[in-house]
């Protein structure tokens, strides 16, 4: 068991999203992926969502993990989330560390030089979430699914994700430059607060929509 748990992930994610500072593009961005979201959701009852970058390492890792937590935050079940790349190499051991540092626990499940695979769970977690580094078309990804890239190269080198329902390209700053230097524990951090906040922001909109569609059904 690998565990160095500073806060709780509860409190981690409402102070993301407190502390988030959005441009109007970037909110608009975000509401336009809500409402995919729940589009897909309402005509389908369970929906995939994977979170594509170029290593699978960090940021779709990142958002992976937060989406997992954040689904169960507002309670909308049904919603799997996933991650892959445009190659596997290995689930980033500073990756890990700053999920760690904001509540998450981490538990090896295989255990590869190369590419360990990780139970991950959280305080009220039903189950755990599978994280390892893969491929985006890797049959641990269940289709189909909504494709959200997060970073630019694999948004360009990615023109056409077989089976996906919709594309979107969610970027975020590669913390990848902050390895091995005397930032780099602020670097994961301050990259994993601004996932985790615009995943709270645009799963509270989820939440919004589907409890007006309840109310107008």
């Amino acid at each position: 068991m690998i565990n160095t748990k500073n806060t709780s992930t509860k409190i981690f994610f409402e102070e993301a999203k407190r502390s988030l500072t959005l441009s109007e593009t970037r909110e608009q961005l975000l509401f336009e992926i809500a409402d995919a979201i729940t589009d897909e959701y309402l005509d389908r009852e369970k929906l995939n969502l994977n979170f594509i970058c170029t290593h699978n390492s960090r940021r779709s890792q990142f958002a992976q993990v937060w989406a997992f937590y954040a689904v169960h935050y507002f309670d909308i079940p049904n919603i799997q989330s996933l991650s892959g790349g445009t190659e596997a190499t290995a689930f980033h051991r500073n990756t890990v560390r700053a999920l760690q540092q904001s509540g998450f626990e981490f538990h090896v499940e295989n255990f590869s030089h190369q590419n360990p695979r990780y139970l991950i769970s959280f305080e009220g977690a039903e189950q755990p979430l599978t994280g390892f580094s893969k491929t985006f078309d890797d049959p641990h990804n269940t289709y189909p699914y909504i494709a959200i890239t997060t970073c630019d190269s694999a948004d360009e080198n990615c023109p056409f994700i077989p089976d996906a329902l919709e594309r979107f390209h969610l970027g975020f700053e590669d913390p990848k430059r902050s390895d091995d230097n005397d930032d780099t524990k602020e670097v994961y951090l301050a990259c994993c607060n601004q996932i985790a906040g615009e995943l709270y922001i645009l799963f509270e909109e989820v939440k919004k929509q589907l409890i007006q569609a309840s109310q107008e059904a």
